[in-house]
């Protein structure tokens, strides 16, 4: 179970501002969901212990503006909008990084990358159009354990979170380099399967 534990690690230390506040699933490829299947997923928990994803590797087909017409900006907005997963697809989500924390509501999830859903904070970024900003139609949810649950019945590979990952341009071959990475990583110490060194994956440039 220690990927279960690396999960709860990382939510635990997450209130130390040097500390990743998430981590990232690999769904395995027997994992057979529709809804996740061959995805990347950024997993973080705000304040409240809400736990929230999005998926990192699945563009959307649909423009900004054809989403979110209501929002400055959307239609001028020409970079690749990502799924970010079944739960309320109509819902705009910015992940974007910041030397610091805005006023409006974010979620940290490395100590100078956000999550938020907040409008204020997307119209800002849609005109200020960051290099280290991506822009997701949706996201992911779960009930109270019920991601734990899915960890422990074997669904996803359970990775440590990192800038080169998450601000990954070309998410094209994301899953299969970290499903590769993952999968060459178990380790069996004390009888108990691991991702070795989880905390630390090394990926391609983005």
């Amino acid at each position: 179970m220690a990927r279960l534990a690396l999960l709860v690690a990382l939510f635990v230390a997450a209130p130390l501002c040097a500390q990743p506040n998430g981590v990232v699933l690999v769904a395995k490829p027997e994992l057979a969901d529709p809804n996740f299947r061959q995805t990347v997923v950024l997993v973080t928990r705000s304040d409240e212990g809400s736990t929230v994803g999005v998926i990192l590797n699945r563009p959307d087909t649909r423009s900004l503006g054809e989403i979110a017409p209501r929002f400055r900006g959307a239609h001028d907005f020409k970079r690749p909008v990502f799924a970010g997963g079944p739960v309320l697809r109509e819902v705009i989500v910015a992940l974007y990084k910041a030397k610091a924390p805005s006023a409006e509501a974010a979620f940290r999830v490395l100590p100078q990358v956000y999550l938020t859903m907040h409008p204020a904070i997307i119209e800002r970024l849609l005109a200020e159009r960051p290099r280290e900003m991506r822009i997701y139609s949706g996201f992911c949810g779960w009930a109270p354990q019920q991601l734990e649950a899915e960890i422990a019945a074997g669904s996803w590979y359970v990775l440590g979170v990192n800038e080169e990952i998450v601000l990954r341009r070309d998410t094209s071959g994301l899953w299969q380099e970290l499903v590769a990475k993952a999968s060459g990583a178990r380790t069996t110490i004390d009888g108990a399967t691991r991702v070795a060194d989880a905390a630390t994956p090394t990926v391609a440039t983005r």
